[in-house]
């Protein structure tokens, strides 16, 4: 195995959840692929569509040219109008057309990461012209995939994988963005802390401290005296931090402590994903 060791865990975490989503999905009859999912205006072909189309712009496949219908009332920005292209040239494929695409894909990435022996600070191209390390694009990948994993397991009612490769790389991914979330998206107050307790198949305690100067670090030491606490689960963290959810539709699963202005901030700034 020719993988840099750092990027071995985003290869691995990849692998699982594509073999569950071709696991879930094989079996499907047609009508099946049009139900719908938690990702905004996404049906379970729509969702599936969008991971071949993830996968073979990380394979460097050139973007299909592909004109937009004007009636798609989920796309309302660049990057969503990018991330569509590769949904909606596939809206009319047949599942047979959908399982055999899915297949080979899998097989072509596959071979690519057998023989991946680039450096994880090499850059690559990403969405919208972007650039980024290869281990940067390796762990968004990653991500993705797990959370449209997640997405098709809701909408079919096959939940599982919680505490998945994929899982630990997204509470990794969903972690780094808290500090910006609290102290700069949230405006918590300097010299303060928010404390996040989440429980369940993954569960972590961490603070996020703001300092003088209103930035944000993550720590694993508890703070005493909180400006605030939020405590969930881990299956609720997600759908909040991928927007999959709303805070009031959860308000059941989250108990908010400490200053309530803050917390309301906090939840409705929580989305990480675009």
């Amino acid at each position: 195995m020719s993988l840099h060791p750092t990027l071995q865990p985003y290869a691995d975490a990849w692998t699982h959840s594509i073999e569950a989503i071709s696991e879930l999905v094989t079996p499907l009859v047609e009508g099946e692929w049009n139900r719908r999912t938690p990702c905004p205006g996404w049906s379970v072909r729509d969702v599936v569509s969008h991971v071949i189309g993830l996968d073979c712009e990380m394979l460097g496949d050139p973007r299909p040219i592909h004109t937009l219908p004007r009636d798609l009332f989920h796309v309302t920005n660049d990057h969503q109008r990018y991330m569509e292209m590769q949904v909606d040239v596939r809206r009319h494929h047949t599942a047979p057309e959908m399982t055999s695409e899915l297949e080979y894909t899998v097989i072509r990435r596959n071979r690519q990461l057998r023989n991946e022996s680039r450096d994880p600070g090499t850059k690559v191209r990403g969405p919208l012209g972007t650039e980024l390390t290869l281990e940067e694009s390796m762990r968004g990948h990653a991500f993705d995939v797990w959370v449209h994993e997640q997405d098709l397991r809701t909408s079919l009612g096959r939940p599982g994988n919680l505490d998945s490769p994929g899982a630990h790389v997204a509470r990794d991914v969903l972690l780094a963005a808290l500090p910006e979330i609290v102290a700069t998206k949230s405006n918590a107050p300097r010299s303060s802390a928010v404390v996040f307790d989440v429980h369940g198949p993954i569960e972590f305690l961490r603070t996020i401290r703001v300092d003088i100067q209103g930035r944000g670090t993550l720590e694993t030491a508890p703070a005493l005296g909180p400006a605030a606490t939020l405590t969930l689960d881990w299956e609720t963290y997600v759908r909040l931090a991928c927007g999959r959810v709303t805070p009031d539709a959860v308000a059941d699963r989250v108990k908010a402590e400490g200053d309530p202005d803050l917390t309301a901030a906090i939840l409705r700034n929580f989305t990480v994903t675009p």
